[in-house]
């Protein structure tokens, strides 16, 4: 986030917007802002802002975060395993798909290519089958064209 460069005196919206962010230390504050705000500090304004700005410093100074409990660390520590053991069975998981997706798909290139370049080969002879007969077929399909007597 680009800051907006002060050019010559700050006001006070910005000196207070300043302090907010970077708290009462004027050594933290960008450089670009810095000889304006040591010149705003010195006004009777200027000391009131830095004065509220330093009681939050004192604040968050003083806030102290209390170590997790062993039970809560114990816990974190036994989901996060948990959670790893489930990412690699899912990633096992997966791999297993893709690779059946890649066989399957294999197989049916393969298919495809015998399909279209192997040639149809007449039989040298008739194979009879079930429904054959030696007066043709006789099976459900064919064709009645005997005449009723």
């Amino acid at each position: 986030m680009a800051e907006k460069r002060t050019q010559g005196p700050m006001d006070a919206k910005r000196f207070a917007a300043l302090a907010d962010a970077y708290g009462s230390a004027l050594h933290r504050w960008p450089p670009a802002d810095q000889a304006a705000a040591m010149l705003f500090a010195e006004t009777e304004q200027g000391r009131a802002i830095l004065a509220r700005a330093g009681k939050l410093d004192a604040m968050l100074d003083r806030h102290r975060v209390a170590a997790p409990s062993p039970t809560l660390h114990r816990t974190i520590v036994a989901r996060a395993a948990t959670e790893v053991r489930q990412e690699r069975r899912r990633r096992v998981w997966w791999l297993g798909f893709g690779l059946a997706g890649v066989g399957l798909a294999g197989a049916v290139a393969g298919l495809a290519l015998v399909t279209v370049v192997s040639p149809d080969i007449q039989p040298d002879h008739y194979v009879m089958d079930a429904n054959a007969t030696s007066f043709g077929d006789a099976g459900p399909d064919a064709d009645q064209t005997e005449e009723d007597l």
